[in-house]
């Protein structure tokens, strides 16, 4: 394609200069031939009036008494036809024609001018002759002489000027026009590949870049396509990002209306089943109405927390979570979250130490989301944590000059094939085990995600039968963040 458009661009182009040079050469021809032609008829007319004022130098008797032989030596000498005319316009001598048959001359405009004094030229047809001449008169005693040349000897020779004039500048043309075929030839190369390009990106490639050679205005065009073109390209990346964005966020929006469905339905299922047996007599029964009732709360419970771990990811996905930064020291919150739990700690007989570091060292949060990150991370300890058990809570520094805090068990431990996706919603080693402890699979995903909108991250250790570790960062100082909580909303990602 391209060399077939460089072709047609080339034709086209040699075409132009083509018919600018003939024009050229027209109007040189026109322009140049008028001029010559005055300038020759001009020379001419001077040649002819110096002829005349030397014939004007003669003694008038001793021209009319030259024979006609001798007059028309006289004129073709002087290249022309000679005529000498009286002083009232009578024609006294004609080197071609008889001076009998010709009539007065007074009325001539040259004879006129010569008869007063003075040199007189004009151009007319002869009314003897029939042809058209040049007519030269100077004044001579008592009288004229008159000098003629036909102008068809001018038009030849003017020809001849004119097709030598309009050879020589056909000639000079020739280098100019090898020099416009070359640039032409340069100039449709790169236009070709400039109408190739612009149709390779009206194709949808926008990968493809054009060799861009010259500041000229093609340089210039060239440029400002491939700008166009990484533009679009960098346009169309982002519009496949965001479509490959939108069908992810699709399935997960359907992932979890599943799971939601999923996890509703049996704590609802048991609270219908178990209210209907009580209606239908069991609530007399002394032995089992108790027990029932306590299943009946015991699933009310789990929805309850269910419905509000649903409405804090609702928060963050329609990102209307709003944070209260400021400066907090950390021993404080960690004491806090720690005393809050340790009751249920105890109740398993399970251990909770805590080592928070410097009691003057703070960090730059969110003090409730600090409380709901320790709160899921100990309740997930305490409950996969054996009686007996012990449950640690320690800081540490970061090399990037971040408070990492970790809350370590030992309890179970995870398999390590699990550890990539516990930070998914609904996500659950042992499911059965899980729901039978009441939770609802969301805790350790609004963990990633609330350590992450507070500047920070998480991250897992574990290993079968030692336990687990629980971490999670927190920065020393406000490094700029939103309090309108613009979280990232893709719960399915590691």
């Amino acid at each position: 394609m391209s060399r077939s458009m460089t072709a047609r661009i080339f034709g086209k182009l040699v075409l132009v200069v083509i018919v600018l040079i003939a024009v050229a050469l027209a109007a040189i021809d026109f322009l140049a031939s008028e001029m010559a032609e005055k300038v020759y008829v001009a020379a001419l007319r001077q040649e002819m009036t110096e002829k005349t004022r030397m014939l004007g130098l003669l003694n008038r008797e001793e021209l009319l008494h030259l024979r006609r032989e001798s007059v028309k030596v006289m004129a073709e000498a002087a290249n022309g036809r000679l005529t000498i005319v009286d002083r009232d316009g009578t024609v006294l001598l004609d080197s071609e024609a008889d001076r009998a048959s010709m009539e007065n001359h007074a009325s001539r405009p040259e004879i006129r001018a010569a008869l007063e004094g003075r040199t007189g030229h004009s151009v007319r047809g002869s009314p003897t002759t029939g042809v058209n001449y040049l007519y030269v008169a100077s004044p001579l005693e008592g009288g004229a002489v008159r000098l003629a040349m036909p102008l068809r000897e001018i038009s030849g020779q003017i020809g001849v000027l004119r097709r030598q004039l309009v050879l020589y500048t056909a000639a000079a043309f020739v280098p100019a026009l090898l020099l416009a075929l070359f640039f032409a030839r340069s100039f449709a190369r790169r236009l070709g590949a400039i109408i190739d390009y612009a149709s390779t990106l009206a194709t949808g490639d926008f990968r493809a870049r054009l060799n861009v050679k010259g500041n000229d205005e093609l340089g210039i065009l060239g440029r400002q396509l491939n700008e166009t073109g990484a533009k679009l390209q960098k346009m169309f990346e982002e519009l496949e990002r965001e479509h490959q964005e939108m069908e992810k966020l699709e399935r997960i929006r359907k992932d979890f209306v599943i799971n939601v469905s999923h996890e509703l339905r049996t704590p609802l299922a048991s609270i219908q089943g178990y209210t209907e047996t009580l209606l239908d007599g069991a609530l007399e029964d002394r032995d089992n109405n108790i027990r029932f009732l306590n299943i009946v709360r015991q699933n009310a419970e789990r929805l309850g927390r269910l419905t509000a771990d649903l409405l804090t990811v609702s928060r963050i996905e329609l990102k209307t979570q709003r944070f209260q930064f400021a400066s907090y020291r950390l021993a404080a919150l960690l004491n806090e979250c720690v005393d809050t739990l340790r009751p249920v700690a105890l109740k398993k007989r399970v251990s909770m130490e805590i080592d928070p570091g410097p009691a003057d060292l703070e960090v730059f949060c969110d003090a409730e989301s600090v409380h709901q990150i320790m709160s899921n991370l100990l309740d997930n300890a305490i409950k996969y944590t054996p009686e007996g058990g012990r449950i640690f809570i320690g800081t540490r520094m970061t090399e990037d000059s971040r408070v990492e805090v970790s809350v370590r068990d030992t309890g179970m431990g995870i398999p390590e094939e699990d550890l990539g996706r516990l930070f998914e919603r609904f996500y659950r080693v042992d499911k059965a085990r899980s729901r039978e402890m009441g939770g609802t699979g969301l805790g350790l995903a609004i963990v990633k995600h609330l350590a992450r909108a507070l500047g920070g991250d998480v991250r897992v250790e574990s290993e079968l039968g030692q336990g687990s570790a629980f971490a999670f960062t927190l920065p020393l100082e406000d490094i700029g963040l939103s309090e309108d909580g613009h979280l990232q909303t893709q719960f399915t990602q590691k």
